[in-house]
């Protein structure tokens, strides 16, 4: 299964874009198709890209299609938990909003997730399996019960309705609420109730799947994907997290350290514990050649003058557990502050987990090895050819119906 990602700014998606705050809007942020053929490669049957949106918490987005008649929803992509769901029979869903609800009893696929389910770890009640998962960000959290129905899928020009289980999302709190993923959330975790676990225990994909971020915006998701001969590879810590050591920082110069780090895409910019987080940050600054400034809630920014470019900004790579170098292009985030432009460090300072996300992770082909338990990744545009070669464009579908419109709040641990 594959997916792409956009950001709305990107040079190719300006030519073709609705009014701004539209459903057709959003819609179209993840509307071009492309399709996968061979080594058991899918997509989804409303298109593979997927949509980075500022406006909904600078994470990436694809559109699913669930049920009978199917509906179509704006999913937030997220390696750091595993539960998919949906807002679903709603008491607290995310308001003022124009997006798809979920029904179990207007789709004819649709069934309740029994007690005796493998899948379900909660107490059960009469009415089915409870779900309660809490995140990251102060009091975000959903919570409903567990039903099955068919995801929409392509494979060539097939389409199969393959059986996955998910949340009716009766209750969310938090960031849910007004800024990230008010139209649901697509767990990519390792448990055996996210997708990609699913799928490959169904015998649809291997376990595996790939996740490319263009460094022009663009990108794809590529569930069964193992990644190409040539990538690089370092272990996964045997955690129930896609948590890698890193072994070395370098900015300007070779650092050694010892992090354990998550890659979360769920997560919009990287956080990193002390001692790695002075060590890079500083060795930045020392090497950045513009004026600091502090207004930004970022610790390291600076004045960019128009006449300044990119090849001034620091080079920052990291050593992986097993000694591959892991190249970060995209390290700064720019913002405008009336007439001038800023560049900071998009690093947050944790007091506890390190987590690279997913501007850390720009520029990449990440291969997400479940059976191999190694993380893999390549330099990428998303759209050459010597990284698509199992890909084929195919048709644009119609614009799903129903998806969401995003708030302007975000909180960046969602």
């Amino acid at each position: 299964f594959s997916f792409d990602i956009h950001h709305r700014f990107s040079d190719p998606v300006q030519k073709w874009w609705p009014k701004m705050g539209t459903v057709d809007y959003y819609a179209a942020l993840a509307h071009r198709d492309r399709t996968f053929r061979g080594r058991g490669l899918l997509t989804f049957f409303d298109g593979n890209e997927t949509v980075k949106l500022t406006s909904l918490g600078f994470l990436h987005y694809t559109v699913v299609s669930l049920g009978t008649p199917n509906v179509t929803f704006l999913v937030a992509l997220d390696t750091g938990s595993d539960l998919f769901w949906v807002p679903c029979d709603c008491i607290s869903c995310a308001p003022n909003l124009e997006f798809s609800y979920y029904s179990p009893n207007a789709s004819s696929t649709s069934s309740r997730v029994s007690c005796n389910s493998s899948l379900c770890k909660s107490k059960c009640v009469d009415r089915g399996c409870p779900y309660n998962v809490a995140y990251v960000s102060a009091d975000t959290s959903s919570s409903g019960f567990l039903v099955e129905d068919v995801m929409y899928l392509t494979s060539e020009d097939d389409i199969v309705a393959a059986p996955i289980t998910f949340g009716c999302g009766q209750v969310q709190t938090g960031s849910f609420l007004d800024s990230a993923a008010p139209n649901g959330l697509f767990g990519l975790g390792m448990e055996k109730v996210s997708v990609p676990s699913i799928l490959s225990a169904a015998g649809l994909t291997p376990n595996s799947f790939s996740m490319c971020f263009g460094r022009n915006g663009i990108g794809r998701i590529t569930f069964g994907d193992k990644g190409s001969p040539d990538q690089d590879e370092t272990p996964f810590n045997l955690r129930p997290t896609y948590n890698v050591t890193v072994t070395g920082l370098h900015v300007g110069a070779n650092t050694d350290t010892n992090v354990h780090a998550i890659f979360d895409s769920g997560t919009s910019f990287t956080y990193l514990a002390d001692p790695a987080y002075t060590l890079l940050s500083e060795s930045f600054h020392s090497q950045a050649l513009d004026p600091r400034d502090d207004r930004i809630p970022f610790e390291y920014c600076y004045s960019m003058s128009p006449d300044k470019n990119s090849s001034l900004i620091p080079l920052v790579s990291l050593t992986m557990k097993g000694g591959a170098e892991y190249s970060v292009y995209d390290p700064i985030i720019v913002i405008a502050i009336r007439s001038e432009l800023l560049y900071c460090l998009a690093v947050v300072k944790s007091h506890d987990i390190s987590i690279i996300g997913q501007n850390f992770m720009t520029g990449n082909r990440i291969v997400f090895d479940r059976e191999k338990m190694v993380l893999g990744w390549k330099n990428s545009d998303c759209y050459s050819s010597e990284d698509s070669s199992s890909t084929l464009p195919i048709g644009p579908h119609k614009n799903p119906s129903g998806v969401a419109v995003g708030p302007d709040k975000y909180s960046p641990e969602a």
